[in-house]
């Protein structure tokens, strides 16, 4: 799957179903975006974000014309609207208010970095640490890593390999550990692409259980 792009404009109009952003000045970005939906987190894509609204491309099904969403970015800023079209597989968000698109772009690097969007699941997975193998629960997985439930004493900076069903192995590192829980960072990023099929095959594990 070829990387998407984002357009950014300081248009306070939202973006149409063919808006390409002709003429008018902009900065082309790629971003990951967490949608919420009735509850649920999904990933998406961010193609078109101006100050009123957003395009973005999916990965769910039944979004309604009128249906209320929140997309947060990697900044961990909630942007909410309700959906103005749906041509799938994209659909626009019209901003309940407009947004600072150049606050948003012009954050200082001085400042805490963006999180990737960490989508929530209920997986096992292994952990090996050198010879030493242990199971674990998985409580949430994002391009750049995961976090486990686990009863093992991972040190910090303990260079592991975490191993999911269906993904291939991930050579990690262990950036914090506490009551239980273990933050693992992992040493490439998943391909989002990769990263959606796994959820989409978990998703339908559960569905015909």
């Amino acid at each position: 799957m070829p990387i998407e792009t984002t357009l950014y404009s300081l248009s306070e109009r939202a973006p149409a179903p063919d808006d390409r952003r002709e003429g008018e000045r902009h900065l082309t970005l790629f971003r990951v975006g967490t949608m919420v939906v009735d509850g649920r987190r999904e990933l998406c894509l961010i193609k078109n974000l101006s100050a009123g609204g957003a395009m973005l491309r999916l990965y769910s099904e039944n979004i309604k014309l009128g249906q209320k969403l929140t997309v947060e970015l990697k900044c961990g800023q909630p942007l909410s609207g309700k959906v103005a079209w749906v041509r799938v597989p994209n659909l626009g968000l019209l901003f309940d208010k407009p947004v600072d698109v150049v606050a948003m772009l012009s954050q200082s690097e001085d400042g805490p970095r963006p999180r990737m969007p960490r989508i929530e699941t209920s997986s096992f997975c292994t952990i090996r640490e050198g010879a030493s193998v242990v199971r674990a629960r998985a409580c949430d997985i994002s391009q750049g890593g995961i976090k486990v439930e686990t009863d093992s004493p991972f040190g910090r900076n303990a260079e592991v390999v975490v191993s999911l069903p269906g993904l291939p192995p991930q050579p990690s590192v262990v950036r914090w550990t506490s009551d239980g829980f273990a933050g693992i960072t992992f040493n490439r990023l998943l391909p989002l692409p990769q990263l959606i099929d796994w959820l989409k095959a978990r998703s339908g594990s559960r569905n015909a259980a």
